[in-house]
């Protein structure tokens, strides 16, 4: 299965107030290329919301490392609650490889 994270409003407010050039970026802009992670394999809505919930924190991480390195500048708590105000997502259940070339592995 695979996720889209798309970023709300929230985050654009937290990398505006640590990041004075990124006081003209938009959500439109944040959003032109959402992060797609693949999760294990769901057969449900259900199911598919448990894996987003196992996996958040490496996500959340992955995304606030993506614009601000400065971890100290980070929210202190991230919890799920703090993720899904932050993160709109969706998920697809049908992911198809026509790469020649074998997955690489990256932990995240």
């Amino acid at each position: 299965m695979a996720v889209i994270l798309f970023t709300k409003g929230p985050l654009l407010e937290w990398l505006h107030s640590i990041d004075p050039t990124s006081r003209d970026l938009t959500l439109r802009d944040l959003n032109l290329e959402p992060s797609v992670y693949l999760l294990t394999e769901s057969y449900s809505d259900e199911e598919a919301a448990r894996h987003v919930r196992r996996c958040y924190k490496a996500m959340f991480e992955a995304e606030l490392d993506g614009w601000w390195r400065q971890r100290s500048d980070w929210p202190r708590n991230l919890t799920y609650g703090l993720f899904t105000e932050w993160f709109d997502w969706q998920y697809h259940s049908v992911v198809l490889d026509l790469a020649k070339d074998p997955l690489i592995g990256e932990e995240v």
